[in-house]
């Protein structure tokens, strides 16, 4: 059977603990990890805090889900509609591409409304579609589907052009 992206629930705070263990374990694991700024009294330091709290993401089959759910950490898969979310490979390639260009990116539970499709024209989702939810100034909302979350970037509206509906 193929391998598919699953997000699992980890403990609080463990995420970065669970992605080590299940590397170990010899799984492909991602745990997406966002530069922040956090500033001490004397200094300015960017630390890396996962993007998606209590969420890492495994590539398996369903054979090893049951080796997945006993690793340390792991609470459960998470289910959408009954079933374990299975996230697409182009949207987890989108998040690290993201996260690649960005620092300090929030995640927003997505409110779902039908929006402009738009086209990025240039940049790391370069001819990435998504549903704009907002346009505040220069703010998208880049909707990214699988866990019903929203990525928010701050990126030019010159760098928008309108898509077509499939």
């Amino acid at each position: 059977m193929a391998k598919k992206w699953l997000a699992i629930y980890s403990r609080p705070r463990w995420e970065k603990k669970v992605n080590q263990l299940l590397l170990e374990k010899g799984f492909e694991s991602y745990c997406p990890l966002n530069k922040v700024r956090r500033k001490w009294s004397d200094r300015m330091k960017v630390v890396e805090e996962p993007l998606f709290k209590s969420y890492v993401f495994v590539k398996v089959n369903e054979e090893d889900r049951t080796a997945v759910r006993m690793t340390p950490g792991v609470i459960n898969f998470v289910y959408w509609e009954g079933k374990p979310a299975v996230i697409k490979e182009k949207e987890i390639n989108a998040i690290k591409r993201f996260l690649n260009e960005y620092e300090n990116v929030e995640v927003q539970p997505m409110n779902i409304e039908v929006h402009q499709r738009v086209k990025i024209t240039t940049g790391p989702l370069m001819d990435q579609e998504g549903e704009v939810l907002s346009l505040q100034r220069k703010m998208v909302k880049v909707a990214i589907d699988s866990l019903g979350y929203v990525l928010v970037a701050y990126i030019d509206r010159t760098k928008l052009t309108s898509a077509r509906p499939e």
